[in-house]
C-alpha cells in the first residue's frame, strides 16, 4: 500500500491518511478483508507519529470502512449502511457546493466533475 502525505498541506495528516484509504477502497487497490499495516509500521513507512496513524484508523473503523482484530489488527471491512453513507455525503456536499456557487461553478462543471471523478471508481 503506497500512502503520500503531503506535509505542506493544511489538510491534517489523519484526514490525508483516512482519504488515502479510502479512496484505495474505492479503486480496488485495498480490498474487503485486506490487512492494514500495523500502526507503528505505517507510522515509520510514511514518516508520521504513530498517534497519527491511530487516530485515522480510529476514524475509519467509526466510519464502517476498518474492524480491528486483535490478532490481525486494522482489517478491511465496510459494513457502512446506505442510509447513513448517503446523509453523511449530502452533509458534505451540501458545503462544497455552496462554495462553488459563491465562486460561479455552475450545475453542468459539477455534474461534469462528478462524472469524472465517479467514473475513475468504475474503471476498477
Amino acid at each position: 500500500m503506497i500512502i503520500e502525505i503531503d506535509f505542506n498541506s493544511e489538510e491534517a495528516l489523519y484526514v490525508q491518511l483516512r482519504n488515502q484509504i479510502i479512496i484505495g477502497i474505492a479503486t480496488s487497490r485495498i480490498h474487503e478483508g485486506d490487512v492494514l499495516p500495523s500502526v507503528r509500521q505505517l507510522a515509520e513507512d510514511v514518516g508520521i507519529n504513530m498517534h497519527t496513524v491511530n487516530k485515522a484508523y480510529t476514524v475509519l473503523k467509526q466510519e464502517g470502512f476498518v474492524k480491528v482484530d486483535r490478532r490481525r489488527g486494522a482489517v478491511i471491512a465496510i459494513d457502512i449502511d446506505k442510509i447513513h453513507a448517503l446523509e453523511e455525503m449530502r452533509r458534505e456536499l451540501n458545503v462544497l457546493l455552496a462554495k462553488g456557487s459563491l465562486k460561479n461553478i455552475s450545475r453542468k462543471e459539477v455534474h461534469d466533475l462528478i462524472d469524472e471523478i465517479y467514473n475513475e471508481y468504475q474503471e476498477y
